[in-house]
């Protein structure tokens, strides 16, 4: 687009990528030394009638400002239209002008916030596209409501006759309509987005000199001792210096299960940590995180333009050629086969309005990010527009763990006992794991509760991250873990080892009591 080659312009610049329909632009300029701030490249883009800015900017803001105008146009349109000649002869409209006023005067006086506040937008980005040689949607609806309304102006100024405000204002309407819409499917796709942003926690508990300190995410410095808390998520991207615990880290890798986590281990920010207390070390702060280049591709993506929007692009600037050249052509063969000027007018305002190809140049962007969006909410993040585009043309879809294709929410499907009764050693099972979060815990208490096992209580529990835990039920020592947790108690497996190790190879986790 023109935008884009205006703000490569800008002396610095490695790449520049341009989406109206997201309303900003993405501007790298990787190992430039001379200066270049963001003012220039928003300067260039202010321009080209894109008002460029730090990507602060509200969208709840701008889709109210939409609906503002879209609402003026509606309800002033209303009027106009059933006192305008289709009105009067083919809605069958009698009732008399108010005040008075002769039709074409009243439609005037009501037009004139349709087109000075409403419809304004169109008439400025026009400007600016003209501005800067190029053509685009802003100029066709321009024109075709301009021409119109100021067509109608001079009829109204020497006497009346026949008007187009009608047109005028409906057309504003309708598109403003589209925008208003598109807008909002827009801001339903960033949702995806700030919702990827809120996952990370607002504040860190940081140890200084031993003395716990709590501050903002964003202070936090790589190098940086975190204490984090059993439930507490972790700030940033970081390596365990102290502590043993379980991470549930599926907003990132999509494993169900919490991961151990040990002196040594790596931990991601924005994962929770669910049991034991631990001591971090900032690796990773600010854009280096792994959720900010999680983000950082969401947002790429739904910026970027696969093959056949760039070539929408190019058509769009032929077609809106064509359209006001047809236009044209249009209003000067019905005028010389002896046409009236308003019927004329009306013709040549008809091929510009159908051959606007506004939603040549809106659709794709917006499928692009609804469809990176909703895949984002979903855990499905696409490189660029290009790998979405792609995808349509995929036939075989391989899945490289069993993990994938699973609910996430683990559920018992066998109970294989030794010489005890089955709903004796579950009861016992599921007295220990009450007492945990974990979720193969959760997944053991409610299998004994369809089972409709005795609930025992629990006592002196002890959780081993990464291992299970134990306590006392009955006066008996209970353990419910894997077997490393068996392993460190003495526990032998006996025939069971062969059990276990038959569920492990058909994709299921053994806990053994």
């Amino acid at each position: 687009m023109k935008v884009e080659t205006t703000v490569l312009d800008v002396e610095g610049l490695h790449r520049a990528t341009s989406e109206p329909i997201a309303e900003h632009a993405l501007a790298q300029h990787p190992g430039h030394h001379g200066g270049l701030g963001a003012t220039a490249p928003m300067s260039a883009q202010d321009a080209m009638g894109h008002g460029g800015h730090h990507g602060s900017g509200s969208m709840a803001d701008m889709v109210r400002d939409m609906r503002n105008r879209f609402l003026v146009a509606l309800l002033l349109s209303i009027p106009i239209l059933l006192w305008s000649p289709i009105g009067r002869e083919l809605l069958g409209f009698s009732a008399g002008t108010p005040f008075g006023l002769r039709d074409d005067v009243f439609s005037l006086l009501l037009s004139l916030p349709v087109i000075f506040y409403s419809a304004w937008i169109f008439f400025d980005g026009a400007y600016r596209a003209l501005r800067a040689r190029t053509l685009d949607m802003m100029v066709l609806v321009a024109v075709g409501v301009g021409t119109g309304w100021l067509y109608s102006l001079g009829i109204t100024l020497t006497g009346g006759g026949e008007v187009f405000y009608e047109a005028a204002t409906v057309l504003t309407t309708f598109v403003l309509l589209g925008h208003w819409v598109e807008m909002r499917a827009r801001g339903g796709a960033n949702d995806a987005v700030r919702t990827l942003l809120e996952l990370a926690p607002d504040t860190a508990v940081v140890l200084r000199d031993g003395v716990e300190v709590e501050v903002p995410t964003g202070d936090v410095l790589v190098g940086d001792l975190l204490l984090v808390r059993p439930g507490a998520k972790i700030p940033v991207d970081a390596v365990v210096e102290a502590g043993e615990s379980e991470v549930d880290e599926s907003m990132v890798t999509g494993e169900s299960l919490p991961v151990p986590k040990a002196p040594g281990s790596e931990v991601i920010g924005a994962s929770i940590n669910t049991t034991g207390t631990l001591r971090v070390r900032a690796a990773k702060v600010g854009s280096d995180t792994a959720l900010a280049q999680i983000v950082a591709m969401v947002q790429e993506a739904q910026n970027s333009k696969a093959p056949g929007q760039r070539l929408a692009d190019r058509a769009a600037f032929w077609l809106v050629l064509v359209a006001l050249v047809g236009g044209t052509v249009t209003f000067l063969a019905w005028t010389l086969a002896g046409a009236s000027v308003p019927t004329a007018m009306l013709f040549a305002i008809t091929v510009v309005v159908i051959t606007c190809p506004d939603a040549l140049g809106l659709a794709t962007p917006t499928a692009i990010m609804v469809g990176t969006g909703l895949g984002a909410r979903r855990g499905v993040l696409f490189k660029n527009a290009t790998a979405l585009e792609t995808s349509a043309r995929i036939d075989t879809v391989v899945m490289d763990k069993t993990g994938t294709l699973t609910k996430g929410e683990p559920e018992v499907t066998d109970l294989i006992v030794d010489h005890l009764p089955e709903l004796e050693v579950l009861a016992l099972a599921a007295a220990v794991e009450r007492e945990s979060e974990h979720p193969l815990a959760r997944a053991v208490v409610a299998h004994a509760a369809r089972l409709d096992a005795a609930v025992l209580s629990a006592d002196d529990f002890r959780n081993v991250p990464g291992h299970g835990a134990g306590a006392t039920v009955n006066g008996h020592r209970v353990l419910v873990g894997n077997q490393r947790l068996m392993s460190a108690e003495g526990v032998p497996l006996g025939d069971l080892s062969a059990t276990r190790d038959a569920l492990a190879q058909s994709g299921r986790t053994a806990v053994l009591v």
